[in-house]
């Protein structure tokens, strides 16, 4: 059984390079599988590149699904850190 959750990129830049880094750092950190569902595509959440690719931007609703031994806690960690906004200070 998978854990999910969807959110929101809220921030004003989307996700680019600085963002993209924090979320593959922090998904990187849990031995799940995780996946980021948006735009009628599924990429690895731990790959830059596959992020970047997305083109995800303010308003794009994202969904996130983890799968592994520590899921739960994979996707509410990346849930609150896009709902931070990557704590960016003019997001």
């Amino acid at each position: 059984m998978a854990a999910e959750a969807t959110t929101t990129i809220e921030n004003k830049q989307g996700i680019h390079a600085r963002p993209a880094s924090l979320f593959v750092q922090t998904a990187s950190k849990f031995k799940s599988k995780i996946k980021i569902k948006a735009k009628g595509k599924e990429v690895d959440a731990k790959s830059i590149l596959m992020i970047m690719s997305m083109g995800l931007v303010k308003g794009t609703e994202i969904t996130l699904v983890a799968e592994g031994p520590d899921e739960a806690e994979a996707v509410q960690a990346l849930k609150e850190l896009v709902d931070s906004k990557f704590n960016e200070a003019d997001a």
